[in-house]
């Protein structure tokens, strides 16, 4: 199951470094580690519903507040405090058990994909202050501890193995697994990156079953890349040769992995194939245990993505039963049937069938009971019922797509917005969901996070970035306004004005954009990156969400499907000439900039015979969605042998010869997500062609440039870029 946790303050990058009068530099917009606002610590929600642990200031122990006056309980867990031989000197992170007797703890953490990593683990026995270590075979991966903390299942070399604390044991229950074939618990990269699945070994309430996945990947093809090193690794020059990287990633169109569900029952130590009906090509995007944790609940999603199918199965006899089955004509979203509670008698799933995302209650046998929120509106996160009161809490947007509001909705249907007001917040309960963590920010409005009562009632506030709010008091900030695409449409859109800004002078201007399918660049919430920095440049840096985005209508999203980049190109365009209308606008300077999906639009746009920009800016761009994984690619295009009309048509590669404006493209060369090798293709076609354009190579980093100064770097380059073509 997921873990639940929540937050509680501690101070995040060097807030006082510079006081509010100080000019803000290029670090001050675009470094992580300098524009992060002041955040919280993890808060993981105890059983008696009062009370929570946290991260001690020193990150040497695990202790106990209360919630209703914050302050603090007790210690479970002192680094010094450990009894015994086995002893640590620092730990990464940590788990309780359901039972709340034993605490498992991991240190020296690898970082494997976005999410996943392998650790040593240790189960601590908070009775006896002793420490275990899980195993001394090498590190873990996905280590789970069972309800009553007496056992660890975790996986090591595409094995999964069971570690008895009790009695010192340490034995792998399955034997197959190999490197780059057969992965038993934790999932390929596909399912990690576009489904979020970290880990699908789970217990049963009475640790006498063990539920996995296997995902037999034998058949994806190897996708290899040289690995240089960065000058923000250590030893960037410590290897004359470069290292070569290989993993499996499955293209669009090529096979994924094959998956089967297991369980393995612990006393008999045999292991029995669930008969679900799951081809080849099927998708096993979610597995939990029920609400009492006695049978399994399975989600089979076909290659195509538009037919789920939920099974309820008992572990012992392996029997399936089919109890949920949702069809569309276009894709399923994961952000709707991936919003799923499993209770004692019923469970609570998320739909877009009524054209907006809403959740629904089920009974096991497959009957609905009750469809819990209507409206034309969208619920974008559950956060659980109060079994007391039968109520549950949700995050809506039903004061615009922009904006996002916690909510209670009442046995009857009743939606009371518990803070109605306009911007972002989000919330994580209390067990017995009489407190929760509230965390609202907006355009205007740096982090803020207090504790409140079930009815959204202030109890203690934790952090509000006061300080953090000052030192970027001067900084640009966005503003919200409504732009028509070319079929009449409104859509969301946002303006950043730059540094004394004069309405009588003329200003270039930089269209930004991302624009992916179900995705939403235009929200109420608080940002501080190379946008502004760029913005306080002396440009106006305007956005838009096109069809195609998410978190409005159905019908909205769904348009793009099986033609990505035909309308988001029209509507990006259409922003742009909108901007551009405006009397403080220079439309003989005009620019466009993405990243990622944002990127590909980039190439889109300048491709375009409506395309009025001098220049643009791509970063991480898919230029063929021929050269992009599976699982995202297909849920929008379908395969390339089902659609080749609609891969051609949306190809940016395709597109080169019509590029009229002067181009910059830039990537890291050890991107997994979006391959170098796009940017390669995109730019050895322009040179075929005689194309002149600008292109940048960051060495060693991946898509998100985490890394050193990589982002400083990357917004300098592209406001010399722009300086350069515009100015």
């Amino acid at each position: 199951m997921k873990v639940k946790r929540i937050l509680i303050a501690v101070g995040v990058g060097c807030l006082s470094a510079l006081g509010s009068s100080a000019a803000l530099t290029a670090d001050d917009y675009c470094s992580p580690s300098v524009t992060t606002p002041a955040g919280v610590k993890e808060m993981r929600p105890l059983n008696d519903g009062m009370s929570f642990a946290a991260l001690s200031d020193d990150g040497r122990s695990i202790e106990v507040y209360s919630y209703k006056t914050g302050e603090k309980i007790s210690t479970l867990f002192s680094i010094d405090g450990v009894k015994g031989d086995v002893r640590i000197d620092s730990f990464d992170g940590y788990e309780l058990s359901a039972n709340e007797k034993k605490i498992l703890i991991w240190t020296a953490t690898h970082k494997i994909y976005r999410y996943s990593f392998t650790a040593e683990y240790y189960v601590y026995d908070i009775l006896r202050s002793t420490l275990s270590k899980v195993s001394d075979g090498g590190a873990q991966r996905g280590a789970t501890i069972s309800h009553d903390g007496r056992m660890v299942a975790y996986q090591r070399d595409n094995n999964i193995f069971i570690s008895n604390i009790d009695y010192k044991s340490d034995k792998a229950i399955t034997s197959d697994g190999k490197i780059n074939e057969i992965i038993y618990g934790t999932p390929d990269w596909a399912y990690e990156e576009e489904f979020g699945v970290i880990n699908t070994i789970r217990w049963s309430a009475d640790d006498s079953t063990l539920a996995f996945v296997r995902f037999d990947e034998s058949r994806v093809p190897v996708y290899s890349f040289d690995e240089y090193r960065s000058y923000c690794d250590s030893d960037p020059l410590g290897d004359m040769y470069p290292d070569s990287y290989s993993y499996k990633y499955p293209l669009a169109g090529y096979p994924n992995s094959v998956v089967e569900v297991l369980a393995y029952n612990v006393d008999n130590r045999t292991t029995k194939k669930m008969d679900i009906p799951v081809s080849e090509s099927d998708y096993v995007p979610s597995m939990e245990f029920d609400g009492k944790g006695e049978n399994l609940m399975v989600m089979v999603l076909d290659r195509g993505q538009n037919n789920l199918r939920l099974f309820k199965v008992n572990p012992g006899s392996t029997v399936a039963r089919e109890v949920l089955t949702e069809k569309s004509e276009v894709w399923l979203s994961p952000s709707a049937y991936q919003m799923v509670r499993y209770y004692d008698d019923t469970f609570v799933i998320g739909s877009e069938r009524s054209g907006y995302r809403h959740i629904y209650e089920y009974d096991y046998n497959g009957n609905q009971k009750r469809q819990i929120t209507s409206g034309n509106w969208n619920v974008t996160a559950y956060y659980g019922k109060d079994p007391r009161k039968g109520v549950h809490y949700v995050q809506t947007t039903q004061n615009g797509a922009i904006n996002r509001n916690v909510a209670s909705v009442d046995a009857k249907g009743s939606v009371i917005m518990l803070n109605g007001v306009e911007g972002t917040e989000s919330a994580s309960f209390s067990k017995n969901y009489s407190y929760y963590l509230r965390k609202y920010s907006s355009a205007v409005v740096p982090p803020q996070y207090t504790i409140c009562d079930s009815r959204g009632k202030t109890v203690k506030t934790l952090e509000m970035n006061d300080e953090y709010a000052a030192r970027y008091a001067s900084a640009p900030r966005m503003e919200f306004l409504k732009v028509r695409n070319s079929a009449g449409e409104e859509m969301d859109a946002f303006m950043i004005k730059p540094d004394g800004f004069d309405p009588s002078r003329k200003y270039p201007l930089m269209m930004y954009q991302y624009n992916g399918p179900d995705s939403q660049l235009v929200l109420n919430s608080w940002k501080m990156d190379g946008i502004f920095y760029i913005a306080s440049q002396g440009y106006i840096v305007a956005a838009v969400d096109g069809r195609g985005s998410g978190n409005r209508s159905r019908e909205w999203a769904t348009s793009v499907y099986r033609r990505l980049g035909d309308l988001e190109t029209k509507d990006q365009l259409a922003g742009a000439a909108y901007f551009l209308s405006l009397p403080y606008v220079d439309a003989g300077r005009t620019a466009c900039f993405g990243w990622s999906y944002g990127g590909y639009m980039t190439l889109m746009e300048l491709s375009s015979p409506e395309c009025r920009f001098n220049c643009g800016i791509a970063m991480a761009p898919v230029t063929d969605w021929r050269f992009y994984d599976s699982i995202y690619t297909e849920r929008y295009m379908r395969t390339p042998q089902e659609n080749e009309a609609g891969y051609n048509s949306s190809s940016a590669l395709e597109r080169t010869g019509d590029v009229k404006a002067r181009l910059l493209i830039m990537s890291g060369t050890s991107d997994d997500n979006v391959h170098f090798y796009n940017t390669l293709k995109y730019a050895s076609k322009m040179n075929y062609e005689g194309q002149i354009f600008d292109m940048m190579a960051l060495a060693g980093f991946e898509h998100s440039l985490r890394m050193g100064n990589a982002r400083t770097q990357l917004y300098r380059k592209i406001v010399d870029f722009l300086d350069s073509r515009l100015k």
